[in-house]
């Protein structure tokens, strides 16, 4: 049986890729590959092999030129070595193929720069939101109540009945749109997959610190109208277990942490769509 291959892209000042593939697995996929970003340059490894791409949190190139911006330029105009091909011609097939991206915080702040999400009508290369510094003026580091649109089309909240609670830590990612029509479209399509909350996921949230950068419609994470591609500033893989969570100890708690569920389903669809 052909194993559901699962790939995570490190280098340039990303720091979560063991959690990202730890996740990976425990989520169900048969393997899960950490490659560096020389590695995909040189033409060792391809993209074309593997069914989920990850691109994970961290400080590419320790922010200094804005988050991501650096990276989402590398990979759009970078050719792999030998062969005269654009690596974006990587990510565009992929896409195309039916696969799975999942871009977390330095990841999310990459594929909107890139231009991946939100995706409108298969533009995949044209940037019309993005992630900036947050309201406050200042890093943050705490946990999130993020309640979930049960209408998405995202394949990797399926199954998340009111929402989740997972931990975040950027100085960049109040989300906004280009125009109000972009942000209008997000809304009438249901790509806003999560919003910051209150701890009942009855309502978004839009002060801080519940809301703890100031996003636009207290927007936390977004997926393309195929919702196969999703990205969140929030960090699923890194609460995966129990004890992972901050009251751990004083607390009864399932043994699987709510962000694990994203990996298996993203886990499912590539077992029934495309082995």
């Amino acid at each position: 049986m052909a194993q559901t291959r699962a790939i995570v892209i490190t280098g340039n000042g990303t720091n979560c890729e063991m959690e990202a593939a730890h996740a990976c697995r425990l989520g169900g996929f048969d393997e899960a590959v950490i490659a560096h970003i020389a590695e995909i340059l040189s033409g060792e490894i391809r993209l074309d092999d593997f069914h989920f791409l990850n691109l994970t949190g961290g400080f590419l190139d320790g922010d200094d030129l804005g988050s991501a911006k650096a990276q989402a330029n590398r990979l759009k105009h970078a050719t792999v070595a030998g062969t005269g091909e654009k690596l974006v011609e990587q990510f565009t097939r992929f896409i195309a193929d039916g696969k799975l991206i999942l871009g977390v915080c330095n990841g999310f702040q990459l594929m909107v720069k890139m231009g991946m999400l939100p995706g409108f009508d298969g533009n995949y290369l044209s940037q019309t939101v993005t992630l900036t510094h947050n309201d406050c003026g200042r890093f943050q580091d705490r946990w999130t109540y993020l309640k979930v649109d049960s209408a998405s089309p995202c394949i990797f909240t399926r199954g998340i009945e009111k929402g989740i609670y997972l931990p975040m830590r950027h100085g960049e990612g109040k989300f906004m749109c280009d125009t109000d029509e972009t942000l209008q479209r997000i809304e009438r399509e249901h790509l806003g997959v999560f919003r910051y909350s209150d701890p009942d996921y009855a309502a978004a949230a839009m002060e801080f610190p519940a809301n703890p950068n100031g996003s636009q419609n207290a927007i936390a994470g977004i997926c393309d109208p195929s919702g196969r591609l999703m990205g969140l500033m929030p960090h699923p893989e890194a609460f995966v277990h129990y004890t992972q969570h901050p009251r751990w100890t004083r607390e009864q708690l399932p043994e699987e942490g709510d962000g694990l569920i994203l990996y298996r389903n993203a886990a499912e669809y590539v077992k029934k769509n495309l082995i």
